[in-house]
């Protein structure tokens, strides 16, 4: 017999298809996620004699109170359902593979005048459309690679793409029928872009379209005797059905809304948001949110739909809340001004969105619990780590502000410095600071460290002394002062900290080679022991002035390496030297070029002031091309390659 906490719904109201059932407990935590071909069929073999269940069964029902049950159209969509849910509820009873990456999305770079489609990860990019986010990156790049078989865009990168446009011969996924070929123009960018807005209209949840218009190609090419086409048509018909199939049914009815789930406490805030298109949802988002300011919970719901739809591409006809939102004829009046057409937001009470709303809370109530435990974990670990370090270095309170200096130059060409912020323990990327070495010439680490040590303080107190005049960049000091190198850089930081009056501060010095830390005064540096919570603080600090120093230097010396002399032109920008180089491939052709020859690619007064200056006569000099302070001579002059960071 069954236990008497859970309660067996009468078989007749259970549905005898497929889906996923979810068994929980009295606080409404999901306890375990599976997924059957007949829901019915399955749920009754819970409800037995006691003693022919599994003992984990057996615990998982004595712990239950209640079990629902999602429908789903076919056994793929379960088993894509199934997933999706154990990702969100992690339930107790279910195995769980633990992942800690960012999620998925398709994006489009519709900013582009030749989009492109890719799977990428991590926050929104200025000019793209995304779609997601996706469970794992292998669901998302199989139904994505189906489906280029029926919307060939381009996929490659702008470098990739830029080669085949000079070489006038498209790439392999031309030739296997999975891009249209824009870059050597066997598609117009006007018919390309149209091929990405279909495909993003059928991402959205437009698949009739999309069917109905290759079910009608297809018939149309055998009627015509065109079986090869027909063939390729029915391919395509196949892919498209696939990808409808692994998308999971949340409403029985063809309808676009959001579903927004809020759980909240006096200090934070955690809601989820389902998007669902087309009666199927295409992906999920996240948030945990500080309540900084006294909000009630329709002013929280307010709050929230305005700041998520400031971002967000659509706005759907309908949206989900668990409370009425404050200010609601301003909200929905700009909602609809968004959309382009009337928005309802909706509190339901009963039936099937009151349960997905439910859902979507429980969601949100998990999330936010998972957020208090890893918040509280890591804030005690952080605490440990804070009081191991004041103890072994003797100061008089815990670090909660760690500054950390840093020197990287090869010879005297190109000295920097970095200055990293760590508070509570943790990075604070926004107060990284990093400096170019003005005064020292040759290579002297020691003065180097002094300058940057000088500057920083010198900055902080004339903050301090004229806050209304500064913008307060520098406003914070901190409590311990850690510089990157033995006794020679202390010194160094603790001359030049006295030079300019900034005393109170605990100065450090860490060393690479055995990880010794120099204190002022010290007749011997301290070793800290291996694996102590105070050594890998310290660590990671200074790995992180390292990584914040090095980079810096290398940008520099990169952009040092390719200056040419179209950088002393005035006019001549980042776009105009691109298209310059393009079309003559060189500065020698550029200067053998007439001032015609340049004015069909720049404006007249531009090719004069180019030709002007590259023969020498731009300032009254002369002999030959002028060059930027600093630009290596090379011959041919040096030439800047193509840009290849993203976005150029």
């Amino acid at each position: 017999m069954a236990p008497t906490a859970l309660r067996r719904p009468p078989p007749e109201t259970i549905p005898d298809g497929p889906g996923c059932y979810l068994f929980k407990d009295p606080a409404g935590r999901t306890l375990y996620v599976g997924k059957a071909r007949s829901l019915r069929k399955r749920l009754a073999n819970y409800f037995q004699p006691v003693e022919a269940l599994h003992p984990r069964t057996q615990q998982m029902l004595e712990q239950a109170c209640s079990v629902e049950w999602i429908v789903a159209s076919n056994e793929v969509e379960s088993l894509h359902l199934e997933y999706n849910l154990i990702k969100a509820n992690r339930p107790r009873y279910n195995v769980r593979y633990r992942d800690d990456k960012s999620y998925p999305y398709l994006a489009f770079t519709v900013g582009e005048e030749v989009p492109r489609a890719m799977v990428m990860r991590g926050p929104k990019r200025p000019g793209t459309r995304v779609f997601g986010p996706y469970a794992h990156a292998y669901a998302i790049r199989e139904t994505f690679d189906l489906l280029l078989r029926t919307f060939p865009i381009r996929t490659c990168s702008r470098g990739v793409f830029e080669r085949c446009r000079r070489a006038g011969r498209p790439c392999l996924l031309f030739d296997i029928g999975k891009c249209s070929g824009p870059c050597v123009g066997r598609v117009s960018a006007d018919d390309h872009r149209g091929i990405v807005e279909e495909f993003m209209a059928f991402m959205d949840g437009g698949f009739e379209p999309v069917t109905r218009r290759l079910e009608l190609a297809m018939s149309e090419a055998a009627a015509r005797t065109e079986f090869e086409r027909a063939a390729r048509l029915r391919d395509q018909l196949a892919s498209v059905r696939t990808a409808i199939e692994r998308q999971a049914v949340v409403s029985g009815r063809d309808e676009d809304l959001d579903v927004i789930g809020v759980v909240e406490d006096d200090l934070e805030a955690a809601l989820q948001v389902f998007f669902v298109r087309g009666g199927r949802m295409v992906g999920r988002k996240g948030f945990v949110v500080d309540k900084v300011e006294d909000l009630e919970p329709a002013e929280l719901i307010g709050s929230f739909l305005r700041d998520l739809y400031m971002v967000e591409d659509q706005v759907p006809p309908e949206i989900l809340v668990q409370v009425r939102p404050a200010e609601p004829a301003v909200l929905g009046e700009w909602l609809s001004e968004r959309r382009g057409g009337r928005v309802a937001v909706r509190v339901p009470v009963r039936g099937e969105k009151r349960a997905l709303l439910e859902t979507a809370a429980a969601n949100a109530a998990e999330a936010f619990a998972q957020h208090k435990l890893r918040r509280r974990s890591d804030f005690d670990a952080r605490a440990r780590q804070l009081a191991s370090l004041q103890e072994a270095l003797c100061i008089p309170e815990a670090p909660l502000r760690i500054e950390c200096f840093d020197i990287s130059n090869l010879g005297a060409s190109e000295a920097v410095g970095s200055m990293v912020v760590f508070e509570d323990g943790m990075p604070k990327r926004s107060e990284y600071r990093r400096f170019r070495i003005r005064t020292v010439e040759g290579q002297d680490d020691f003065a180097m460290m002094a300058e940057v040590i000088r500057r920083r303080f010198a900055r902080y107190l004339k903050e301090r002394a004229e806050p209304a005049a500064t913008g307060g960049r520098f406003a914070y000091p901190p409590n311990l002062v850690v510089v990157d190198g033995g006794a020679g850089q202390l010194g160094a930081a603790l001359g030049a900290m006295a030079e300019v009056g900034m005393t109170g501060t605990a100065v450090v010095g860490l060393a690479k080679r055995l990880e010794e830390v120099y204190l002022p005064g010290g007749e011997a540096p301290v070793r800290l022991a291996r694996g102590s919570e105070a050594l890998h603080l310290l660590q990671h600090v200074r790995d992180e002035a390292h990584r914040v120093a090095v980079g810096y230097h290398r940008r520099l010396r990169a952009r040092r390496s390719t200056a040419s002399a179209l950088d002393a032109v005035p006019g001549i920008g980042r776009e105009r030297k691109r298209l310059l180089l393009r079309r003559f491939g060189s500065v020698g052709r550029i200067l053998q070029a007439s001032e015609d020859d340049l004015a069909a690619i720049v404006p007249r007064p531009v090719a004069g002031r180019i030709h002007r200056y590259l023969r020498g006569e731009g300032a009254g000099g002369s002999g030959g091309p002028r060059r930027p302070p600093g630009a290596r001579r090379s011959t041919p002059p040096a030439v800047e390659p193509p840009d290849r960071r993203r976005g150029r």
